[in-house]
């Protein structure tokens, strides 16, 4: 089984296959696909998934992106048999393919842009109007953006995920993870 499918070839099997949506609650809530379990990534617990060789999971996040670091985190744990929604839950979407829709939220692409934004016109108006050395906030902000598109990593992003507004779900969770 390839580990990259797309969303055609998961939705002809959706009643044989266990989705595991790996983005914040937050994003879970606004939107997703009917059936997912959600496992946060930074909350993702190799335990709880426990495929064989005929229980194939498929690993959704926004892009793709957090579902191949999943994969690889509990591919490195021992579990097998695990797939990643190509293009994640917008390629679903632009497939037409349903999706069940809650309350919306910022996407946390976009809560990084704005936090980033408003940390460089702070650093800008405070190195104005105040002193020059706060214009090392704005330089400290681009250089941690420069890092994140150069290694695909961004601290920004795994800070702002573990902020109360994102982890606000009507889904129930347990110890450490979320219950499969």
């Amino acid at each position: 089984m390839s580990p990259v499918l797309t969303p055609q070839q998961i939705h002809s099997r959706l009643d044989s296959i266990r989705l595991i949506d790996v983005r914040t609650p937050a994003e879970f809530e606004a939107v997703h696909i009917e059936g997912a379990k959600l496992m946060p990534l930074d909350r993702l617990d190799p335990a709880h998934v426990k495929a064989s060789a005929d229980d194939l999971c498929v690993l959704v996040c926004h892009s793709g992106k957090r579902a191949v670091r999943a994969r690889e985190k509990l591919a490195a744990a021992g579990c097998e048999n695990l797939a990643v929604l190509a293009g994640g839950i917008a390629a679903w979407e632009q497939a037409g393919l349903p999706v069940k829709r809650g309350r919306q939220t910022l996407s946390l692409e976009r809560q990084v842009r704005i936090a980033a934004g408003l940390l460089v016109l702070t650093g800008v108006a405070l190195g104005t109007w105040v002193h020059p050395v706060f214009y090392c906030l704005s330089a400290f902000v681009g250089a941690g953006l420069t890092f994140a598109g150069l290694t695909d990593w961004c601290g920004m992003a795994l800070l702002l995920a573990k902020m109360p507004w994102n982890q606000r779900s009507g889904v129930c969770c347990s110890g450490n993870s979320c219950s499969l």
